[in-house]
């Protein structure tokens, strides 16, 4: 066979390095995931870099423009995936809500606690009182289902059961509004130690939470460094308290008539009124609306200023909740409290009521108070929960609660009064949503920002659209 060699047609090693060198730089583009083998160093201005040592190999192409800036506020929630390629405040958030939950686990486990996964589909909702999602099941056709509002009765079971120290970190639903503090489906983190009371409890979320706002910070000052520093001052213990009570007394001038009486409700409107006190929208038609709408204005502003907890509420606003008389007031109070930071609740807790007459008797009572007599609701308990409006859409304002609609309240869990005669000891419990809990160590003023894909508003409008360009696509 002939050759023919061209001086000018050969190509060195060098050449062709400089070549595939243009063409690498020339295919390369934003998104693209590439493979790169080299070094660690530093630049001059000591920034940390890896020196190639070989050519990178592109291993994945993004075959779509990534926009420098992305600002549009629907657009940023129904491709959440750009947002958080564009805007790196955005996986930080997320980032912090995962050590978030990393550390609240580690924290429980180091103090001896089990996790548990309880029911979140069953006949009765559980806990709290607040309108659930009803479905049905192919297997019990005749049935509704709920969806859990809370995992609090199943967890208070496993005590009985012998398991001292429990806790769960898991989903709940509330078939409620959407708004910037709240969305029907939120995650709530729930523990139940036996032996502990409330002091017990105080001092437990005061070492959790000056724990958490130092692991936050360090977490900020390192790595998620968009997100704004944490003031470690604000959380120095003791942690200030009030009683609910007497806080409200002393906030309006008034003392209140016995709470616990059944013309209670008529009898406090009355005592308002002559101290020309006026109560924010309109009237609550319950004792519990009631006393929680007066707390937010004259007791849960004054978390602003440093964390604050909300103690010894009347009996009647916590069924759940041990109850002892007043020696101060003389009122029946029960044995609970409210962590608030900046305005919003945090968390939950109480000493838990283990007579299964008395619960009995609290649910049945408890039960008539939230409803008016055609059956609607009257008061709902939306503890710690998260939610907010689409893009473009009038939002509430921060203070405002997303009323329940119109429904009756679930019957009673005659199954867990059953199970209290088995005997559940002395026990606290506690509860906080971890939503709330991102969205103060992040600095983010919605809930949105803390859910990995928005509230249920984008969830179901990102939903919406796939099902529109599948069914456009189909009729091509």
């Amino acid at each position: 066979m002939q050759v023919m060699v061209n001086k000018s047609k050969c190509v060195s090693e060098e050449q062709r390095r400089l070549q595939k060198f243009a063409l690498f730089r020339n295919l390369i583009q934003v998104g693209d995931h590439i493979s790169v083998i080299g070094h660690a160093t530093r630049t001059k201005a000591g920034e940390p870099t890896l020196e190639a040592t070989q050519l990178p190999e592109l291993v994945s192409p993004c075959m779509e423009q990534v926009p420098e800036k992305l600002t549009d506020a629907k657009t940023r929630m129904t491709e959440r995936h750009v947002d958080m390629l564009v805007n790196r405040e955005v996986t930080d958030i997320l980032r912090l809500r995962a050590n978030i939950t990393k550390y609240m686990r580690d924290y429980f486990h180091s103090k001896r606690f089990l996790e548990f996964q309880t029911p979140i589909l069953a006949e009765n909702a559980g806990g709290a009182v607040a309108r659930p999602f009803v479905t049905r099941a192919t297997e019990f056709r005749n049935r509704d289902l709920a969806l859990r509002i809370a995992p609090e009765l199943w967890l208070k079971r496993l005590v009985i059961g012998g398991v001292d120290r429990v806790f769960e970190i898991g989903p709940a639903f509330r078939n409620e509004g959407v708004d910037a503090t709240h969305n029907p489906e939120f995650t709530m983190c729930e523990f139940y130690s036996a032996y502990t009371n409330l002091p017990d409890l105080v001092k437990e979320t005061e070492e959790l939470l000056h724990g958490l706002a130092k692991h936050a910070q360090e977490l900020i000052s390192t790595q998620l460094t968009t997100l704004p520093p944490i003031d470690l001052g604000r959380f120095v213990r003791p942690f200030k308290q009030v009683e609910f009570i007497p806080g409200l007394e002393a906030a309006t001038g008034i003392r209140f008539p016995k709470l616990s009486s059944e013309d209670a409700l008529p009898e406090l409107l009355a005592v308002l009124k002559l101290a020309g006190i006026s109560v924010p929208g309109e009237v609550p038609d319950s004792l519990p609306k009631l006393l929680d709408r007066l707390a937010a204005v004259y007791l849960e502003p004054l978390s602003f200023t440093e964390p604050l907890f909300i103690t010894h509420h009347p009996a009647c606003m916590s069924p759940l909740a041990k109850a002892f008389v007043c020696p101060q007031t003389y009122q029946l109070v029960s044995a609970r409290a409210e962590l608030f930071v900046g305005g919003r609740e945090l968390a939950n807790m109480y000493e838990e009521e283990n007579d299964p007459e008395e619960q009995q008797r609290k649910l049945s009572a408890h039960r008539s108070l939230v409803n008016e007599p055609n059956g609607e609701l009257g008061f709902a308990n939306n503890l710690a929960q998260g939610q907010e409006q689409m893009p473009g859409q009038e939002e509430p304002t921060p203070t405002e609660e997303a009323e329940p609609d119109e429904w009756d309240a679930p019957p009673l869990d005659q199954s867990y009064v059953k199970a209290l005669d088995y005997g559940l000891p002395p026990t606290g419990g506690w509860g906080c949503g971890v939503e709330r809990l991102v969205m103060l160590f992040s600095g983010a003023n919605r809930i949105s920002d803390c859910l990995s894909f928005g509230t249920l508003r984008n969830v179901v409008g990102l939903s919406s659209e796939d099902k529109a360009v599948d069914k456009d696509m189909g009729s091509r």
